[in-house]
């Protein structure tokens, strides 16, 4: 953990408690959101909240205060964008990394940027509220398709993030060797992922392969994507454990 990241979380933690006021950081990634976990039990007793702008978001913000303690309530300072092409016929398929990229190109700081959820035509981003209106102003093409952006009071109706459930069938309920099967790798690779620091169990680092997941774990590896840890369906004739997970898409 870096010092000043530890700094920054020490300095606001210490400011809502001692203040009685709300006190926010930046979108956090995974690695962030694990050395918050890390350094919890040396911060003061403040009620803490992470939230990404919907369920299932991996970036998240984190919030020092609640009304218990300030006397009122404070909401998330994010915004959520649709981007949609101007014209569908000429849109080409857009990826996560074509929306991320462009933003990048605009000079956008990556921490004031949460996740971006893509639905087929169009997106989703989520964003620091003070972010919003230069983003909508500038963000007018990715690739060589033309994009508009409009802010949204509230998501559609229906799950932000999709996923597929599948049966994969493993001798044992180890994290590694379930992440091998997932995405089709070796078990030495997929050990291989756990010193470089890329396999999170629900938003903390896991550094041991034989880790059992709970039932709701969420599984992330980055570079490849994450799943949701279901449990043990039945047992094969060879006694191996088809074990259900829910695969996000």
């Amino acid at each position: 953990m870096e010092d000043a990241f530890k700094k920054r979380l020490t300095e606001l933690a210490n400011r809502s408690y001692s203040q009685g006021t709300y006190c926010f950081t930046h979108f956090l990634d995974l690695a962030g959101r694990s050395d918050f976990m890390a350094l919890l039990p040396s911060l003061p007793p403040v009620p803490w909240t992470l939230f990404g702008g919907a369920e299932g978001c991996e970036r998240q913000m984190l919030r020092f205060g609640s009304e218990a303690l300030c006397g009122y309530e404070q909401p998330f300072p994010i915004a959520i964008l649709r981007i949609a092409p101007l014209s569908a016929k000429f849109a080409e398929p857009l990826t996560h990394r074509d929306y991320l990229g462009a933003l990048m190109a605009l000079g956008m700081e990556r921490e004031l940027l949460g996740d971006i959820a893509v639905r087929k035509e169009s997106a989703y981003l989520f964003c620091e509220e003070r972010a919003a209106p230069y983003i909508m102003e500038h963000f007018v093409q990715a690739r060589h398709t033309s994009l508009s952006c409009a802010l949204m009071a509230e998501l559609p109706e229906g799950a932000l993030y999709e996923t597929k459930r599948m049966l994969v069938q493993v001798a044992s309920q180890r994290v590694d060797a379930l992440v091998a099967h997932v995405y089709k790798m070796s078990r030495g690779d997929a050990q291989a992922l756990f010193p470089a620091g890329k396999i999170f169990v629900s938003g903390r680092l896991c550094e041991s392969p034989g880790y059992t997941p709970k039932p709701n774990d969420v599984i992330s590896v980055r570079g490849f994507g994450r799943f949701r840890y279901v449990g043990v369906e039945s047992l094969s004739k060879k006694g191996k454990e088809n074990t259900a997970i829910d695969l996000f898409v």
